[in-house]
């Protein structure tokens, strides 16, 4: 019968009765307790750190240092709680002391109450170096406490940085002030010695000036005589105008209480009264030339009528008999005298205009306009008065205030002539001092040029930096060596950079299981005699098969329910086929050849592996022992291998392992086929073994 059939026949076991299904399926399963449940624990440690207590004590004070407040420690917390690096829980020092003794906190963290002073001293004449305080006990965990010293290393060196930035920002601005300054004081002192030239010259030219000006100050005070004369004549004739728009202002106010009230009440008796003239003179002016054919002629009528009603009544009146009607006769007399008398006006005006009837009536035309505008005109004749007399009181003010204005002058002209005449004096003595402040300006121009050219040079050799270079030397000085970190082929986290260490070990505990479950000696090959090699590769290829389940179920798990990503997942999967197929063959040869023993140097065997195989530290940093066996153990190369198939890199490492791993499993085939041959042979001690397991 051949091998893969013996192997088939090894496998359909195990689906016979429950017990037998199950425990194929917790050999499946086996593997995932190993390498799922080991990388899902501690999968991303350092991602979950947010996730560990820790004590802040903040009792830094502050201080106050160039005339700002300096809040260092206030600074260090916000950044910390930015950072989320662990969780924090600001107490106090009493509470962080007891927390760190019973286990509340891992660790803390104190900025004592001189901090930011310490730090500001930096700018003074005793800088002092501020003090971080960590408290840590590693009878709460040692790991831990490793993690923090390199955390806080960062945060104190962090905190140093910004403050010699702070203190070394200072000095740069200090240089550029101090030069900015000098260059002003240097630009001062050319404008200075230019001014001092000029003033010189001015000097003479006000010396010559002033000669002349005390010539033009007589001529002043001798205008300011005159104008004084002239403002007392300014003065009388606004006084005289005063008084004449006083008396003015009094009639025409005296007017205004007679006439004003006449005015306010009668409005409308005016208004109808120009109407009735104005319709009078229109009514006149469109019957004219009717009027001066008849007004010849009307008057002789009328004065034919008069002289009739004259005689009637005296012939009736006059007698010594008085009619009764002669009243009557006296008002008709009377008015026949009118008329006439009326008669006679019109003639005279006629007779006035020569006949020139189109002046005349040019003339009423004007009267009929006039009385119509007066008619308009009526209803507001009184608020027309009322403010015309309002403007002659204003005139009379105003003349008043010109009047005391005109006095205010003359008097103020007599002050400046008077010191028109104390100005000639001065501008004397003035011209005298001029002359003398021009010799002692010649001597500063020598002296503030030497000034200047002194500035100028101090200048040139003090450093000015702009806020660019002053950053960027501040950056340097404060942090002058920097690490330029590049990681070629980057493990996104800690779960990952140890895949390559757990899955083989999980592979190895499969196979191992697998081997206390499956025979590795196939017992009806060995009954019928079968060839070594049959028997061999019947007791290797089902653990194999399992092995390849194993395979398969625990990298699915670790991709997609973990989230294991494989920069060469295919790679990654055929290689791990090869380590189970290696890992197969050791353990079978382990128990055909050593039977119960076998499995406890398959564990001896895994231990050695697990230590020698730099999965977690470099194997350098391990004893000289284990750097020793190192290159003769497979997980060594299997290690490798799977961290440049996982992560990345060149592929040398891998197929190296390859080639090592082919030799290993042909190796333990070989030797395990040898174990057969011996076990053909029946032996007391395989009848009574010594140790059973």
């Amino acid at each position: 019968m051949r091998s893969p059939r013996l192997a088939a026949l090894e496998l359909r076991r195990f689906g016979r009765g429950r017990l037998p299904r199950a425990a194929l399926v917790a050999l499946l399963v086996l593997p995932l307790l190993y390498g799922a449940l080991y990388l899902w624990s501690f999968w991303d440690p350092y991602g979950r750190l947010d996730r560990i207590p820790v004590a802040l004590v903040n009792d830094d004070k502050g201080a106050t240092a160039g005339g700002k407040r300096v809040t260092a420690g206030d600074d260090i917390v916000d950044g910390l709680r930015d950072s989320r690096t662990f969780e924090w829980h600001e107490v106090s020092d009493a509470e962080a002391r007891r927390g760190v003794e019973d286990g509340t906190y891992y660790l803390s963290l104190t900025l004592p109450s001189d901090f930011s002073r310490r730090i500001a001293s930096s700018s003074g004449d005793s800088p002092q170096t501020g003090a971080l305080r960590v408290r840590t006990n590693d009878a709460n965990n040692y790991i831990v406490g490793q993690i923090s010293r390199t955390v806080f290393n960062e945060i104190r060196s962090a905190a140093s940085t910004k403050a010699s930035r702070t203190f070394l920002d200072r000095i740069f601005v200090s240089f550029s002030t101090l030069h900015d300054r000098t260059v002003t004081a240097a630009e001062g002192a050319d404008r200075l010695e230019g001014g001092i030239g000029k003033a010189e010259k001015g000097s003479k030219d006000l010396a010559d000036g002033l000669r002349d000006a005390k010539s033009g100050s007589g001529r002043l005070a001798k205008g300011l005589r005159k104008l004084d004369r002239g403002a007392g004549d300014l003065e009388d004739g606004s006084r005289r105008v005063a008084d004449g728009t006083r008396t003015l202002a009094d009639n025409v106010n005296g007017v205004y209480r007679k006439a004003g009230p006449f005015l306010k009440d009668n409005e409308k008796t005016i208004g109808d009264t120009a109407r009735l003239v104005a319709d009078s003179a229109g009514a006149v002016r469109h019957n004219l030339d009717v009027l001066v054919k008849l007004a010849p002629g009307a008057a002789r009528t009328a004065h034919a009528a008069s002289d009739t009603l004259d005689e009637v009544y005296r012939a009736r009146c006059q007698a010594a008999v008085p009619d009764p009607v002669c009243p009557d006769l006296k008002k008709a007399r009377q008015a026949a005298a009118d008329v006439a008398t009326v008669a006679d006006d019109l003639n005279t005006l006629i007779a006035d205009q020569h006949g020139d009837l189109k002046t005349l009536r040019d003339n009423l035309g004007t009267l009929q306009r006039q009385a119509r505008a007066l008619s308009d005109r009526a209803p507001h004749l009184y608020e027309d008065v009322d403010d015309a007399v309002r403007k002659i009181d204003k005139l009379n003010d105003g003349a008043a205030r010109v009047a005391a204005g005109a006095e205010k002058l003359h008097a103020g002209l007599g002050t400046a002539s008077t010191g028109a005449d104390r100005l000639d004096k001065g501008v004397g003595t003035a011209a005298s001092g001029a002359r003398t402040l021009s010799g002692g300006l010649y001597k500063l121009v020598d002296g503030s040029g030497k000034l200047a050219g002194g500035l100028h040079d101090g200048a040139r050799k003090i450093p000015d930096y702009g806020k660019r270079d002053r950053d960027r030397h501040t950056g340097v000085m404060a942090d002058p060596v920097q690490l330029a970190s590049h990681d070629l082929h980057k493990a996104p986290n800690y779960g990952t950079g140890f895949a390559p260490y757990f899955i083989p070990l999980s592979l190895w505990v499969g196979a191992m299981v697998a081997y206390m479950l499956i025979p590795p000696l196939n017992r009806r090959a060995l009954a019928a005699g079968a060839p070594a090699w049959r028997i061999a590769f019947a007791g290797w290829l089902p653990v194999v098969a399992v092995g390849v389940l194993q395979v398969v179920a625990l990298m699915a798990v670790l991709h997609w329910a973990i989230g294991l990503q494989m920069l060469r997942a295919a790679g990654t999967i055929g290689f791990l086929c090869l380590v189970t197929a290696c890992f197969a063959a050791i353990v079978q040869w382990l128990n055909a050849r050593f039977g119960a023993a076998g499995r406890i140097l398959v564990l001896a065997l895994l231990m050695l592996q697990l230590t020698s195989a730099g999965g977690t530290y470099p194997v350098q940093t391990s004893p000289g022992f284990f750097n020793a066996i190192h290159p003769f153990l497979p997980m060594s190369y299997i290690v490798e291998a799977l961290r440049r198939l996982i992560t990345g890199g060149g592929l040398g490492p891998v197929w190296q392992a390859c080639a090592v791993l082919a030799a290993f499993t042909a190796g333990a085939l070989a030797l395990t086929a040898l174990a057969a041959r011996r076990r053909q042979v029946w032996t007391l001690d395989r009848l009574h073994p010594e140790l059973s397991l």
